[in-house]
């Protein structure tokens, strides 16, 4: 099982970036799946979650600005990201809690990262 982030980038204060990640490999099931970052010098915060059956949850200093979406069909995972601030600058990172083709068991599985800079 593989995942591949994409859409990191520079963006100025207050614009808007959208983050995907598409799991790949030989999947029978994914469950949770969402997004983590991680700032230089802080831990690992999560920034937003989605069930399978599209049960969200929000860090509280994202909620109202950030929107996590996944495409079943398409085993992707997308953070629409509006109204960026600076503190929101880190690394961002996919994950999906997913069970593979013969496994009786899900394990969580990391993306590698994408960079995240609000500057003007």
């Amino acid at each position: 099982v593989q995942l591949q982030a994409s859409g990191g980038g520079l963006v100025q204060p207050g614009g808007s970036l959208r983050l995907s990640c598409e799991v790949s490999g030989s999947i029978f099931r994914i469950n949770d799946m969402g997004w983590y970052r991680q700032a230089p010098g802080k831990q690992r915060e999560l920034v937003a979650t989605i069930s399978r059956g599209g049960r969200t949850v929000y860090a509280d200093s994202v909620k109202g600005r950030f929107a996590v979406s996944r495409d079943n069909a398409k085993n992707t995972v997308y953070v629409q990201m509006n109204s960026l601030k600076p503190e929101d600058t880190a690394v961002h990172y996919c994950y999906a809690d997913a069970q593979a083709m013969g496994v009786r068991y899900s394990l969580v599985y990391w993306g590698q990262g994408t960079q995240v800079t609000v500057s003007s």
